[in-house]
């Protein structure tokens, strides 16, 4: 019985040491272990960013600017259209007036007449035409040229930066949540700006 208690007691005391083994052990790998809590630098768990587009183009100074140079061109370009539609509606007026109190001295010169104000309104539609297509063209250069400043902007950041991906994001488009340590959108407006201003000085 003797023999019995102790063999049963030295399988118990290996049994402790094993588990005092397997329990140090397993705290030892957990504390060398990466850890998977997000620290203030985002690059070091999870390297992306994503900038707000919509917020670019608010607070970018040269989108300002450019939109502005815009808008001004549309505005003189309709001012001028507006002004050669007034003066040709005028032009038609004045034609019936005359054609109905039988003004004109022969009905070839009554065509002729008619034949210059139809020419006018041509014309007008051309201009109306070749003016829309150069806003169109304009617009298309300043979005292009906004494009190239901020992807040099943000692979100029991103030197010291490091992150592996960087989304564009207008509203809700492509990035539905995140958390706002990823938003750089200020990081980058400031970088924008103060290159635009570098520039501008030059």
């Amino acid at each position: 019985m003797k023999n019995l208690s102790f063999v049963i007691n030295g399988i118990l005391a290996v049994a402790i040491i094993i588990l005092f083994i397997l329990f140090f052990k397993t705290k030892t790998t957990t504390e060398n272990a990466p850890s998977l809590k997000f620290e203030n630098d985002t690059t070091a768990t999870l390297p992306i960013a994503y900038v707000n587009i919509d917020s670019v183009l608010t607070n970018y100074q040269y989108a300002k600017e450019a939109s502005d140079a815009l808008m001004k061109k549309t505005e003189t370009s309709r001012a001028s259209i507006n002004q050669k539609q007034k003066q040709l509606v005028s032009e038609q007026q004045e034609f019936q007036r005359k054609y109905q109190n039988n003004a004109f001295l022969s009905q070839e010169r009554a065509e002729q007449e008619a034949a210059r104000i139809q020419k006018l309104g041509a014309e007008l539609e051309q201009t109306a035409g070749r003016l829309d297509n150069e806003l169109t063209m304009e617009q298309i250069r300043v979005n292009n040229q906004l494009a190239d400043s901020v992807r040099l902007c943000i692979k100029e950041f991103n030197k010291t930066a490091n992150y592996h991906i960087i989304f564009s994001n207008s509203g809700l488009d492509n990035v539905l949540y995140a958390k706002e340590k990823y938003n750089i959108t200020n990081k980058v407006i400031e970088l924008l700006n103060a290159r635009h201003a570098s520039a501008s000085k030059k």
